[in-house]
């Protein structure tokens, strides 16, 4: 009796104080568009190329931010680096690097600093300096993410991240989010995936005491691969949403007033010109050609790339991005993978299982005529023993596309 009455208590407590504590929260933050929009910046060049489909793009590591969920295909360590040069010498340098946890687990780990340097500015009452001699400042958002996903079902994939900022602007400010995603495989090669984008919701604090926040938002994507054995190769499309529950946004041409970037439910048709999406096409040896739209407003909003594995260890990755207004980005991209730089690949356990059926499928026929011929004719013993061991050798997709044999 004692311990229900204590239960009725607490969860009456909760029940009050909790609205409390939220409507307290929001009275003291500044409800904003893009807090810690730093967290949404590009870093991948393979993802640029594509559009900035980021949640749809899988193997890209440096897209740990808004793709957690496949880290559940890692099956090596790979360091990650990508650098870009925007506008008015702003430089947006990433680093990631993820680690298998075992079979279907991953985690991930990114830093990242977008900033300029060498401002020119002059304090309040100073004169004008003659020729370049001023004073110089720098502003900066440094990141820090940590995320990690895990395959919960054969076709179920997770994801979770948490995401610091650190900005160092006319006054320091810390913000934090954090973002969860699941992926399902529809079919062999056909992907859908969600992405809760700041379900902690999406703050800043400033030195000032000033806090803003963002409230979550939710987005789509979708992928599909389709080979192609007659260019040797593979056709891959990917597709990203515009967000389900505010309204953003979404016409990068500034020239025009047009009022876009309605929700799904007050516009079907304004939300699906909202999205993103690219195409991908890999060749078997190892080099991928890429385009996209980073908006369906706009076909001013066009990216291009290319990719190349250089070695099974070493991949690297081109992008190119037009902008209606803004100069275009040119981003490129390297992953490294050490274990794989002294080691060769570990087979699939998908292909040792495949592998081990082919195997039994040619013995069960071998078993029936182990020392005779269809003729009657009795087989060599040690012909029959260099048959087996070539059986033994399977083909195995490289990581450049091609072919090798492993004994």
């Amino acid at each position: 009796m004692a311990k229900n009455t204590f239960h009725r208590f607490c969860r009456g407590l909760l029940c009050g104080v909790f609205p409390l504590v939220c409507c307290g929260h929001s009275l003291a933050a500044d409800r904003v568009a893009g807090a810690n929009a730093t967290l949404d910046v590009e870093p991948g060049a393979r993802s640029a190329a594509l559009g900035s489909a980021t949640m749809a793009v899988d193997g890209d590591y440096l897209g740990l931010v808004s793709n957690p969920y496949q880290l559940s295909g890692v099956r090596y360590g790979w360091a990650s680096f990508s650098h870009v040069s925007y506008y008015e010498d702003t430089q947006y340098d990433f680093a990631s690097a993820v680690v298998p946890l075992g079979e279907g687990q991953g985690l991930g780990v990114s830093f990242a600093r977008f900033g300029a340097d060498d401002i020119p500015y002059i304090r309040e009452g100073e004169p004008v300096p003659q020729g370049s001699d001023y004073n110089t400042l720098s502003i900066a958002d440094w990141m820090f993410s940590l995320t990690w996903g895990r395959r919960v079902l054969d076709r179920l994939d997770v994801g979770v991240g948490f995401h610091g900022l650190y900005r160092e602007m006319d006054q320091t400010g810390w913000g934090f989010r954090g973002d969860a995603g699941l992926r399902y495989r529809v079919l062999d090669q056909f992907y859908l995936s969600g992405l809760l984008k700041g379900w902690t919701s999406s703050a800043t604090t400033w030195e000032s005491g000033e806090v803003e926040y963002t409230s979550p938002e939710f987005y789509l994507a979708a992928s599909y691969q389709v080979p192609v054995p007659y260019l040797y190769g593979r056709l891959g499309a990917y597709w990203q949403s515009a967000g389900f529950f505010h309204h953003e946004a979404r016409s990068l041409d500034f020239d025009t007033d047009e009022d876009s970037g309605g929700r799904l439910w007050d516009d079907p048709v304004d939300w699906l010109s909202g999205g993103r999406g690219g195409v991908e096409f890999t060749f078997d040896f190892g080099l991928s050609l890429r385009a996209g739209l980073s908006s369906f407003t706009t076909w001013e909003s066009v990216t291009a790339g290319a990719g190349l594995v250089v070695a099974k260890f070493l991949r690297v990755d081109y992008a190119f991005e037009s902008h209606p207004v803004l100069s275009p980005v040119h981003r490129v991209s390297v992953s490294v993978s050490p274990y794989l730089f002294s080691r060769p690949e570990r087979p699939l356990p998908e292909e040792s299982q495949a592998r081990l059926s082919g195997r039994l499928l040619q013995e069960q026929p071998e078993e029936v005529s182990e020392t005779k011929s269809k003729d009657g004719d009795e087989k060599d013993p040690e012909v029959g023993e260099k048959d087996a061991e070539s059986s033994e050798e399977v083909p195995e997709s490289a990581p450049a596309g091609g072919v090798f044999w492993e004994e």
